[in-house]
C-alpha cells in the first residue's frame, strides 16, 4: 500500500541546528600526528585542520541549502510489510519527452540523494540523439531526509520494498533501475522479488557478488588458478580487491556488527562525522579534484539528516546480519537484462566472467578513469552507457513496451 499523494519538500534546517553546529565546532579537540605518516594511518590531520576552518569562517549552508532546493523535492508516506509507514523523501524529475523510461536510481554509503544532480539534467535531455529518462533518487530509509526503521531486521528486502512502491506511487508500473554500493544490492532484492513484471532492466557501476566456490561454480572456482592468472585485467582487479580487504575494510566491519557504538561519536561529533566520510570520499575516487565546499557539503548532509549520521550506519549491519551472511541473501539469478560499467578506481572489482554469473548481462563497458561515485565523479560516462543500454540500437531498446525514450 502506498500514499496517494506526495508533498513538496524543501529543505530547512532551523537555526537552533545550525547553531549547536557552529558551538561544536569551536569545541573541537584535534588529535597529534606522526611526522610524515600521510595517509598511512588515515587522514592527514592538516585536511581536517584546513576543512574545519573552511566549515568555521566561510561554507555558507544556506548558499548549500538554496542550491539543494533547487532540485524537485518530495516526500510521501510508503507503507513496509511488518515495519509500518515510513516518510520518504525522493528528487523527481521528469522529462520533457512523453516516451521517456522511467529510471530509478539508488545511492549507498557514504553517499546520498546528491549523487544524482549531476546526471539528472543529462538524463532527463529531450534530444534527438538519445533516451530520456524521468529520474526519481530516492534517500535511502535513514538516510538523508528520510524516516528510518524503529526497529531491527529492516535489510534487502525491506529497502528493495520502499524503493519499488516508491515508483508504483509515482505511476511508474514499468522501470528501469541503475545503482552502486548498496544500491547494487538493494537492487538484487528488488529485481529478485519485482522484476518479472516491473523492473525490466537494471545497470550498476559496481558489479559485485560472492566469490566462486567448487560446489557453486567449480570452473569460475578453478578459472582464477588457471585461465585468469593469465589475464592482466584479472589479476590487478585480485590484488585491489585484496589491498581493500586488508586495509580498507575496517569502517565495514564496525559498521557491520556495532554501528551503535560507532554512532556515538559520529552523531555528537562533526570532526568525527567529517574524517570517518572523507577518508572515504579520497581513498575510493580516482585523483577526483575535491573542492572544500563539496566535501563539506557531502558531510553536512549527513550532520543534517533527519535521523542523524548514526542512522546510515545500521544498513551494514542489517544487510549483513551482523556479518553472519552476505548482503544478497535471498535473492537469485533472473533474466532481467543486466548492464554493467566498469570504472578503474572502483573498489570493489571482479573478472566480468564472475560477474556474469549475477544475471542476463547484455551491456558492458570498461572506463579509463572514475571510482566509486561514477555518478559524481564521471556523470557524462555513466549516462552515456544507459544512453547506449537503452538507446536505439541497444541491448534494452523497448525493453518497456510504449516507452522508447524518444519522442
Amino acid at each position: 500500500m502506498t500514499a496517494a499523494t506526495e508533498e513538496p519538500f524543501t529543505l530547512a534546517v532551523p537555526d537552533a541546528d545550525l547553531e549547536l553546529f557552529r558551538q561544536k565546532l569551536e569545541l573541537i579537540r584535534l588529535p597529534n600526528e606522526l611526522d610524515g605518516a600521510g595517509w598511512d594511518y588515515g587522514v592527514p590531520l592538516a585536511d581536517i585542520k584546513r576543512l574545519v576552518a573552511r566549515w568555521q569562517n566561510g561554507f555558507d549552508w544556506r548558499k548549500a541549502e538554496a542550491g539543494i532546493n533547487r532540485l524537485p523535492m518530495f516526500t510521501r508516506d510508503i507503507e513496509v510489510d511488518v515495519f509500518g509507514t515510513l516518510n520518504i523523501h525522493y528528487v523527481h524529475q521528469k522529462s520533457e519527452v512523453k516516451n521517456a523510461i522511467p529510471l530509478l536510481f539508488v545511492h549507498g554509503w557514504p553517499g546520498d540523494f546528491l549523487e544524482v544532480r549531476k546526471i539528472l539534467p543529462l538524463l532527463t535531455a529531450n534530444t534527438a540523439d538519445h533516451p530520456s529518462f524521468h529520474v526519481v533518487a530516492p534517500s535511502l530509509p535513514g538516510f538523508g531526509f528520510s524516516e528510518g526503521a524503529k526497529k531491527p531486521g529492516f535489510a534487502g528486502r525491506q529497502y528493495a520494498e520502499v524503493v519499488h512502491k516508491l515508483m508504483l506511487s509515482l505511476g511508474y508500473d514499468e522501470y528501469v533501475y541503475q545503482g552502486g554500493d548498496w544500491g547494487y544490492p538493494i537492487g538484487m532484492h528488488a529485481v529478485t522479488h519485482y522484476g518479472h513484471k516491473h523492473i525490466k532492466a537494471w545497470h550498476t557501476n559496481m558489479p559485485d557478488a560472492p566469490d566462486p566456490t567448487f560446489l557453486s561454480n567449480p570452473l569460475l572456482f578453478l578459472s582464477r588458478h588457471t585461465i585468469l592468472r593469465f589475464d592482466k585485467e584479472a589479476q590487478a582487479g585480485f590484488q585491489k580487491m585484496a589491498m581493500h580487504r586488508q586495509k580498507g575494510r575496517g569502517y565495514a566491519i564496525e559498521q557491520c556488527t556495532k554501528p551503535q557504538t560507532l554512532g556515538y561519536g559520529l552523531a555528537d561529533s562533526p570532526v568525527a562525522l567529517l574524517a570517518w566520510i572523507y577518508e572515504k570520499l579520497v581513498s575510493w575516487t580516482d585523483n577526483y579534484p575535491w573542492t572544500d565546499d563539496e566535501v563539506l557539503e557531502w558531510i553536512s548532509v549527513y550532520w543534517f539528516s533527519r535521523e542523524g549520521p548514526a542512522a546510515s550506519l545500521r544498513i551494514y549491519y542489517e544487510m549483513t546480519g551482523g556479518r553472519t551472511h552476505e548482503e544478497y541473501e535471498g535473492t537469485k539469478r533472473t533474466s532481467a537484462p543486466f548492464g554493467a560499467s566498469y570504472f578503474p578506481a572502483e573498489i570493489f572489482w571482479l573478472p566480468k566472467s564472475w560477474v556474469r554469473t549475477i544475471g542476463n548481462v547484455v551491456f558492458e563497458a570498461v572506463h579509463a578513469k572514475g571510482g566509486h561515485f561514477a555518478a559524481f565523479e564521471q556523470p557524462e560516462a555513466l549516462v552515456g552507457d544507459l544512453h547506449k543500454m537503452y538507446g536505439r540500437g541497444g541491448p534494452t531498446y523497448g525493453v518497456i513496451p510504449g516507452k522508447s525514450g524518444y519522442d
